[in-house]
């Protein structure tokens, strides 16, 4: 009887003291964000840029522990060309060949585990483009007003097979990286 007394009290105070903590989890809204994109081939590159939706990081005091960020695919830009090869370039990307815009008008980041070491955090989340959603790991640099990072995704991944050399045989100069760079700055 006594042991099944104590066994409640303990429980009770457990409980109790969990009842009573409060979250310190706070959500840093992105206020302005930029995504430059970089896509390279045998004979060159192109870049860009695309329009983050919206987006946030969850904080728990200085410590990162999540976050989702919504990117507009629609709003694929690139950069680097004029006129009619701009456009037929950003047709192409905006097609099913790449990143079929009309049928996946976003693509989502959602951060998983953060571990912090300095102002750099290892980043793992779940990205997903076109529908398909797989790991990734960055790294995610941190000041008190913003963060930014680089991150190399394998397109691949996301069944955007166009020009690769990984599936296509004779494409010679005009294969197609698989991997494409994206540098994001984010300001809160």
């Amino acid at each position: 009887m006594k042991t099944t007394i104590k066994t409640l009290l303990v429980l009770a105070v457990v409980f109790g003291t969990a009842a009573f903590t409060t979250s310190t989890i706070e959500r840093k809204e992105v206020k302005e964000g930029t995504i430059t994109w970089k896509g390279k081939k045998i004979l060159g590159s192109h870049t860009g840029t695309i329009d983050l939706k919206s987006g946030y990081l969850e904080m728990d005091g200085d410590a990162l522990t999540g976050g989702e960020f919504i990117v507009d695919m629609t709003t694929i830009v690139c950069t680097d060309l004029e006129g009619d090869t701009k456009g037929k370039l950003e047709g192409h990307l905006k097609s099913d060949d790449f990143f079929g815009v009309e049928n996946h008008p976003i693509a989502t980041l959602t951060i998983k585990k953060a571990t912090k070491s300095g102002n750099t955090y290892a980043v793992t989340g779940d990205l997903m483009i076109k529908g398909v959603t797989e790991s990734i790991d960055f790294d995610l640099e941190m000041g008190d007003s913003g963060a930014s990072t680089s991150v190399k995704v394998d397109r691949t991944k996301y069944g955007i097979k166009y020009g690769s050399g990984d599936f296509f045989d004779s494409l010679g100069d005009n294969a197609i990286s698989n991997k494409f760079e994206l540098d994001v700055v984010l300001k809160f």
